[in-house]
């Protein structure tokens, strides 16, 4: 290939910058298209099926409008739920999902004690359950469902200030204790919660090793780069700047664009979808 790769990453909201910054890192060649449907922000206020159609109809004017070569659904909702569907409606193009990191904290707990910090869609899910089974069977196992830490974390990149008691209420049940044993891994199984860590650090009762599934999935986008599609590897950074795109209406103040530099983001652009 003579040209550089272009990834989109996509994502709900500002969750998925977690990943774009690991993306952006590991792969600084390749030009990244960051869309956050900030218009239907946040899917867990959405069935099953709405969640579907709107990821189907928002990838279809994406992909349109931006002509990528690869995707990463940086968001473990839209992934769940529609990544076969993407799959068959864009079979040329490889799509990269997110899932909650279990296998990787049961690997790592000592205690046997893991949590998984989720929203509630994904800790009812039975793709999560199933995980569960299938690479934790061995451990206690801790779902944990939040409906306040992604509108937080968005709050958060807009420099709002965001309630220490609010966050510390929210990761308390992660917390578990059985004995003279207690939690040492929780799962960040949803790519907003990243963006908080430092809170979820300071506020911990104890100290625990979070799971960030992001180094993962920008390796993955980095394989299917240069494996699947045969981009060559460089180090030598993209002439095309990478950019995000917002489906709504949304006011880029000097916090937000401040927050999106350091994660590879240099400029915003809007292409309008109303739910």
């Amino acid at each position: 290939m003579s040209r550089a790769a272009k990834i989109l990453i996509f994502d709900s909201g500002l969750g998925g910058l977690t990943v774009c910054a690991e993306v952006a890192r590991l792969l600084p060649d390749a030009q990244i298209i960051y869309a956050a449907d900030n218009a239907a922000f946040p899917y867990g206020e959405l069935g099953e099926d709405a969640v579907v159609a709107r990821v189907l109809a928002v990838m279809d004017r994406l992909i349109a409008f931006c002509g990528p070569d690869a995707v990463v659904v940086a968001c473990n909702t839209a992934s769940t739920l529609t990544l076969p569907h993407l799959r068959a409606r864009s079979p040329k193009i490889p799509f990269i999902g997110t899932v909650p990191a279990i296998k990787p904290a049961a690997s790592q707990s000592r205690s046997g004690l893991i949590s998984v910090l989720a929203t509630p869609g994904t800790v009812a899910r039975d793709y999560t359950r199933e995980l569960v089974r299938a690479y934790a069977a061995h451990c206690k196992v801790t779902l944990v469902g939040s409906r306040v830490l992604a509108p937080l974390a968005e709050a958060f990149m807009h420099g709002k200030n965001v309630s220490d008691a609010a966050i510390a209420r929210e990761i308390a049940p992660a917390f578990v204790t059985s004995g003279e044993l207690r939690t040492d891994c929780i799962v960040l199984a949803c790519t907003h919660y990243p963006l908080l860590l430092g809170q979820f650090e300071r506020l911990s009762p104890w100290p625990v090793a979070w799971i960030d599934p992001a180094p993962a999935i920008a390796r993955r986008a980095g394989h299917v780069l240069r494996e699947l599609l045969g981009f060559p590897e460089s180090n030598t950074a993209s002439a095309t700047p990478n950019y995000v795109v917002f489906t709504g209406a949304l006011a880029t103040g000097p916090e937000l664009l401040e927050a999106l530099r350091p994660r590879g983001i240099e400029k915003a652009v809007m292409e309008p979808m109303p739910l």
